[in-house]
């Protein structure tokens, strides 16, 4: 397929970045990062604070889905199924894209220790199709994982990366010639989609020492099937009223909706912001991701769905809250409706220990 990016991808792009300086990224609006004492502080937070119902105490429901019901749907329009956590697969006319695809047991550098899933992913990787796009929106555990990129080097034809991310794709072995790499606001076209690359306020890191070393962003796709808005992850900033501005109206957006905590409200947003960012970015359907899957904040882990399900409906916004491996077809008439049920009450506590905790 015949693609140009509009500026350029090479060695000096990182240097090149309005955002870069003296070694690391910057968000456009600059706020205090956590200290030493910060981060005590919050680590003494896990230690000391009840834990009440982070993870579920039943199975989450699952569709599973097979390759063959993936290449059953129909290659002329815009297809998607939330996998898990920020993790989703578009079939874009007959193509295959995976947006941040986590699908190893935990969000963590070691394989017995940090967040464990919820839930197995819906299809597994090695029956998944051929990939035509991977697209990641930043570098942290939950949204790169390596386990992940190292298996589907080989099945997948471009990886789409922010500025510096290309690195650690090619020590996993993806090789250089299938990584592009984006700085904000830079676009890329194809036979049948635009992408562009466009900001968030956020941060990234994998380890001690490369704290903001590579960029973080999200995602813009349009196509004459559907639009679509992939949010990464952010707090809530003017940028998403940029983003609409320029791209908008989305048909959908996959709005981070999890991991907000009041020690970092500058870098994710609370559910009551999301369905702002959905509103700012112009979108037709929200879809909340970064939630559901891993737990990684000290909230509940069914007290992102429904605060973003309370204000949805103050808002008049469409929310679409599918089950993990369930198929949504942008081209058929109010494809939304068949994700309109709040899945995640069932398997609450019961409601006045709802209100309970949704209070505290």
């Amino acid at each position: 397929m015949n693609s140009q990016i509009t500026a350029s991808t090479d060695s000096q792009s990182v240097q090149q970045s309005a955002r870069y300086q003296d070694g690391k990224f910057y968000n456009v609006a600059q706020f205090e990062q956590p200290g030493f004492m910060k981060t005590l502080a919050i680590a003494k937070r896990y230690y000391t604070e009840p834990a009440i119902d982070k993870v579920p105490a039943l199975p989450l429901p699952l569709k599973q889905i097979s390759r063959a019901e993936l290449d059953a749907l129909p290659d002329d329009g815009l297809h998607f199924v939330k996998l898990g956590h920020s993790s989703v697969l578009l079939k874009v006319y007959g193509e295959y894209w995976l947006l941040d695809p986590v699908f190893s047991e935990r969000a963590s550098p070691f394989s017995f220790l940090g967040p464990k899933r919820f839930h197995q992913a819906p299809i597994s990787l090695a029956e998944l199709p051929p990939i035509s796009k991977v697209l990641i929106s930043h570098n942290h555990y939950d949204h790169l994982d390596k386990a992940s990129i190292k298996q589907l080097a080989a099945k997948t034809q471009r990886f789409l990366v922010p500025l510096g991310v290309e690195a650690d794709l090619q020590k996993w072995g993806v090789p250089a010639a299938k990584i592009s790499q984006f700085d904000w606001w830079q676009e890329l076209t194809t036979a049948n989609a635009l992408i562009a690359f466009t900001p968030t306020q956020h941060f990234s890191g994998r380890g001690i020492g490369d704290g903001n070393t590579t960029l973080w962003g999200s995602w813009v796709i349009k196509t004459a099937a559907g639009s679509v808005y992939f949010s990464g992850d952010s707090g809530y900033f003017d940028g998403f009223k940029q983003i609409g501005t320029k791209y908008g109206p989305f048909d959908v957006a996959f709005i981070e909706t999890g991991a907000y905590d009041k020690d970092w409200p500058h870098i994710h947003m609370t559910p009551e912001q999301s369905v702002q960012a959905h509103l700012d970015v112009d979108a037709k359907v929200m879809v909340p991701v970064h939630n559901g899957t891993f737990d990684l904040a000290f909230h509940a882990w069914y007290e992102p769905l429904e605060r973003v399900s309370n204000a949805a409906a103050a808002n008049a916004v469409a929310l679409y809250t599918p089950y993990f491996g369930q198929v949504a077809s942008l081209t058929a008439a109010n494809w939304y409706s068949a994700g309109q049920h709040a899945w995640w009450r069932e398997l609450m506590p019961t409601a006045q220990r709802q209100d309970e905790l949704l209070a505290e």
